[in-house]
């Protein structure tokens, strides 16, 4: 409430000018649930584009929405700090969710992330056979996995979660590593693929699960390395599923993420469905530490002959920064 304290009257009346008209109070209640594009805020209020551009512009100058671009399309999320949208928050916090206009919004929502989650699932299930071989299309997979390793190094963990563990590839890569490996994927055929895998290594210590990235079917602080490997640009929220990653770290626990860097490959929303065209390093150290982890390491992977097509492909390593508890136990051997 400090923060309050130090807006004048002005400022005051200036962001509740803003935020207390229908359609924008109703934007801003979608944008803080998640990323959206203008045509997702048309889909969902039933408004022209014009319209609900000139009320998402408003908002951006009031400091209570930002903007920014992935290629073709712009994409729009609350604010992430400052006095104005600490304000807005304190409004939305005030609203009753059975209110039939917000909770017609709401559902229109779930219904858009149901709709962008099935299109997923579909190419996932129709890939789930050749999906090791598309991840090597633009950037080698053998230098990134040789990276990987590289970063994580070789001392021994006693749990290591793999999300959107896909064909099992990355339980398989640190077999050596871990005590036991526990691999979680939404897509019921890529976990066959995964399980086969796996048993035709002989690996056995590791078990697979199907589970949403989001709400993990596990207890938390329970390991100590925790990779998501090509995952996040296929989700609508991957802040979300970041903080749910941070949330299964042991303390002083490590997170790998393997993704792509921002392109303009607007063909692969369509082809391939990915809903974010790559990460930059600055939206994904925000994210990190907004989970309470720090930055440890950031490496760019470039395609050995680039051309106009050609990926690149970054590795973020991060850690949980709470103190290791004083059980030996817990104290987990690091790198």
């Amino acid at each position: 409430m400090g923060e309050m304290q130090k807006l004048g009257l002005d400022d005051i009346v200036e962001i509740l000018k803003a935020a207390g008209e229908p359609t924008r109070l109703r934007l801003l209640a979608l944008l803080s649930h998640g990323d959206l594009t203008v045509t997702d805020l048309t889909d969902i209020l039933g408004q022209s584009q014009p319209r609900i551009s000139r009320h998402l512009k408003l908002l951006s100058e009031a400091a209570l929405v930002d903007r920014y671009q992935e290629g073709a399309w712009a994409f729009f999320r609350l604010g992430q700090g400052g006095v104005a949208v600490s304000l807005a928050r304190q409004l939305l916090d005030a609203i009753d969710p059975a209110d039939a206009v917000f909770a017609r919004d709401d559902e229109r929502l779930r219904a858009l992330k149901r709709v962008r989650a099935d299109k997923a699932q579909a190419y996932f299930s129709r890939n789930a056979a050749e999906w090791d071989a598309m991840r090597r299309l633009h950037v080698s997979e053998a230098e990134v996995e040789a990276k990987l390793a590289a970063l994580i190094g070789t001392e021994p963990v006693d749990a290591f979660l793999d999300l959107g563990t896909g064909t099992g590839r990355i339980l398989q890569l640190f077999e050596g590593l871990y005590r036991r490996g526990v691999g979680v994927d939404a897509s019921r055929d890529m976990l066959a693929v995964a399980r086969a895998n796996l048993d035709r290594a002989g690996i056995t210590k590791a078990s697979i699960r199907h589970g949403d990235i989001f709400n993990l079917p596990l207890e938390r602080d329970e390991f100590d390395v925790v990779t998501i490997h090509q995952v996040l640009h296929f989700l609508d929220e991957p802040e979300a599923a970041i903080a749910e990653a941070a949330r299964m770290l042991a303390p002083g626990g490590r997170l790998a993420i393997i993704d792509l860097a921002p392109h303009a490959l607007e063909h692969l929303r369509d082809e391939h469905a990915h809903i974010r065209l790559g990460f930059s390093h600055q939206t994904m150290s925000e994210w990190l530490e907004r989970a309470g982890l720090s930055v440890e390491e950031v490496v760019d992977l470039k395609a050995a002959h680039p051309d106009a097509d050609a990926l690149t492909v970054t590795i973020w390593l991060a850690r949980d920064q709470r103190a290791e508890a004083a059980d030996p136990i817990a104290i987990r051997r690091r790198s």
